[in-house]
Formats: structure tokens, C-alpha cells, sequence
């Protein structure tokens, strides 16, 4: 189990992967105290019987652009699981994503193996084999990492070279590489892991659409984000979404308020965050009308007919069954209820989404096709 330990070894491992077709990659991190995820260790696999080793980015002195360069080659592909959080770190720290990426947890729900699946049901499917998952919640900060540690990291890329040699051909057979690459173009997207605090209020959910409410809301929010990324601290220490829609109720304005609150924190009943708190609320209460943030009612305000609704979750049902892609990579609960309220710009309707269910999913509510039953099944029937 080699660790790498300098720079210099970290480039050789890269000019190597560059040889290859494919290099597995995964990352053990922290982020239970912090509001940026810390990087723990890094894991990477050449193809076949080729070369797993362990990077270790908080013992020693070693600079991870060597890897942002291999990210950067698309001549290899890089291979992931699960690969939202890591992408995230990767580009946070060294502003690039790896490009080409292949998710083998996409690959694996548009391949039919359910919704979000897991490695370990891959490792056990795919490559026929059994993970030790002891290690799987030890303290990846603390030096020395023990050999049961080192092990558990390298599983996570060692058996994803079957998986992914599995899940490519099989993609490349079905002709689906365009769907799965539409979805990795979100994964890539940068807007994908920056949050803006000037829109944090939107991710805070309300049922209440008084603009002056709102506009509270969305100072607070801004705060909240600013001072947590500022101080790399996790949102909720500084308070949490019930403290912040209490203050936005109740608007106080002194010290003195903020100690009657029941949701607020101990420390944010003081000091700095006590004054940002109260100058969120001066600022949203001050705002005048034609700056006040408009809630996005467009699907809450929808007239969805239940029974269409209904019918879409048996046609999505079986689309997903034909075409053997999880329910839940073609289209959410709430996309349904959208389509059967009228809605049209939707992701479920597009790309190779309409394809696979959206294109009979408007057929179905424009009256043009029934469900119905053949040899036991649900089917699709014109009328």
C-alpha cells in the first residue's frame, strides 16, 4: 500500500496514468466542523492489475498540481463514484474538474441498477466481490492512518476498475453515452458547487410570500452564507434555517431581543454575529417595495389534476422499467405534479428524458394515448 509521499512521485503517477486509458480516483475528507470540505487523502488506480496508491495531502509538503494537470488531460478518462462531493473539493482547491469524467453511479442508474446506488452494491453486483466497510467512519485527519484505513481507501478504487470496464461497455453498447454525458455536464458545472449569498435566501423554505418577510429572509440568509464562508464554519453554526425564519418574524432589534429568542444559539445571541443579525434585519426591513425578493410560487401555484398526476407516476413506472433507467434519473415526484399542472420547461421534457418518457408524458395529457394492461403488463395505447 504505497503512500505518496512528495510532489515529484505525486507527477511520475500522473505521467504513468497518462499512459493509460483510465485512472480511478476517490477522496476521504472531513467537513462536520467546517463549511469547505478537507481534503484527507486522495486514492488512484491504474487500469487493470496497475499500480493503487494513496496521496496524502496533510502529511508532508506535496502540491496536488501535478493531478490538476492530469485532470486537465483528456486524453484519460477519470473515473469516479458518487462524484458530486470530490468534483466539488477538486475545483474549490484547484479550480478544475476532471475532464473526461465518467460516474460510474449515473453510469449505474441509467444502466438500471436503481436509484442512487451505492458502491458497495456495485463492488458486490459488478465486480463479485465483498467490501470491509469497518474504517468507513474513522477520523481520516488523524496521523498515523492504520493499515485497516489504507486498505478500506483503495478498495474504493481498486474494484472500480471492473465496474467501470462493466458499466463503459455497456453504456457504449446501448448507445446511451449522451445521456449519461448530459448528466455529467452538471456535475461539471461550476455553478453547481458555488453558492452566492445574495441568492442563499432561495434554498431557505418559507410558506410565506410577504415581500418585507422575504426581503428579512434574504438578508439574513446573505449573512448567515458570508460569515460561514468567511470563517469556514458550517451554515448551521451560525444559525439554523428555524432561528432564521423566527428572526424573520419577530425582527428584532436589540441584544436584548435576540436573547428572547427561542432557536437562536448562545453564541449568536452575541458579538459578531449578534451585530450582523440585527443589521440583516434593519437592512430587509428598510428595503424599499421594487427591491423586495419575489418567491418562485410558479409550481406551488399550479391547478395539478391528482388523477393525471397519478397516471404520470404509472407511466414513469413503466418507461422506467422498458428502458431500464432509475424512476428517479428520468424525472422527481414533484416534475410529475408539475406536468400534470401544465408545466413545460422542465428537465423531464427535454434531452434524452423526452425521449425515454416526456414525449408520451405530454401525449398522456393531451389525451392521446391511455394506459392500459396486455399480457398482464401496463402499456401504452393510442387512441
Amino acid at each position: 500500500m504505497r503512500t505518496i509521499p512528495t510532489t515529484e512521485d505525486l507527477a511520475r503517477f500522473c505521467d504513468a496514468a497518462r499512459e493509460g486509458a483510465y485512472v480511478t480516483i476517490d477522496t476521504e475528507f472531513i467537513r462536520e466542523r467546517t463549511y469547505y470540505a478537507r481534503l484527507c487523502l486522495i486514492q488512484m488506480a491504474l487500469p487493470g492489475d496497475g499500480e493503487a496508491v494513496l496521496v496524502d495531502p496533510i502529511e508532508g509538503d506535496i502540491s496536488l498540481d501535478p493531478l490538476f494537470d492530469l485532470f486537465r488531460d483528456e486524453s484519460t478518462v477519470k473515473v469516479l463514484h458518487a462524484a458530486r462531493q470530490d468534483l466539488e473539493i477538486f475545483y474549490i482547491q484547484g479550480g478544475v474538474f476532471p475532464r473526461p469524467l465518467f460516474d460510474t453511479q449515473v453510469a449505474a442508474m441509467v444502466c438500471g441498477f436503481g436509484e442512487q446506488v451505492g458502491y458497495e452494491t456495485l463492488v458486490r453486483k459488478v465486480a463479485k466481490a465483498a467490501l470491509d466497510k469497518t474504517s468507513r467512519f474513522t477520523d481520516w485527519a488523524r496521523r498515523p492512518l492504520s493499515d485497516a484505513q489504507k486498505a478500506y481507501a483503495l478498495a474504493d478504487v481498486t474494484h472500480l476498475r471492473v465496474i467501470y470496464e462493466v458499466l463503459s461497455e455497456q453504456i457504449r453498447t446501448t448507445g446511451r453515452t449522451e445521456w449519461v454525458e448530459e448528466e455529467l455536464r452538471t456535475l461539471t458545472d461550476p455553478a453547481t458547487y458555488v453558492v452566492d449569498p445574495a441568492t442563499a435566501w432561495m434554498r431557505v423554505k418559507t410558506r410565506t410570500n410577504s415581500g418585507r418577510f422575504l426581503s428579512v429572509v434574504r438578508e439574513l440568509a446573505r449573512f448567515r452564507e458570508e460569515y460561514a464562508q468567511s470563517n469556514d464554519i458550517p451554515r448551521s453554526r451560525v444559525f439554523k434555517d428555524d432561528a432564521l425564519l423566527e428572526l424573520a418574524s419577530t425582527k428584532p432589534t436589540s441584544q436584548d431581543a435576540l436573547a428572547r429568542s427561542r432557536l437562536l444559539q448562545r453564541d449568536a445571541r452575541r458579538g459578531a454575529i449578534a451585530e450582523g443579525i440585527l443589521n440583516a434585519v434593519r437592512t430587509g426591513q428598510e428595503a424599499p417595495p421594487e427591491d423586495h425578493p419575489v418567491a418562485e410560487n410558479g409550481r406551488a401555484q399550479l391547478d395539478v389534476d391528482p388523477a393525471l398526476a397519478d397516471l404520470l407516476r404509472v407511466l414513469l413506472k413503466t418507461k422506467s422499467e422498458e428502458s431500464g433507467v432509475a424512476a428517479k434519473l428520468i424525472a422527481s415526484a414533484a416534475d410529475l405534479d408539475a406536468i400534470a399542472g401544465g408545466m413545460r420547461d422542465l428537465p423531464a421534457l427535454a434531452g434524452w428524458r423526452r425521449e425515454v418518457f416526456g414525449d408520451d408524458a405530454l401525449r398522456l395529457c393531451r389525451g392521446e394515448i391511455a394506459l392500459g394492461t396486455r399480457a398482464g403488463r401496463i402499456a401504452v395505447i393510442a387512441l
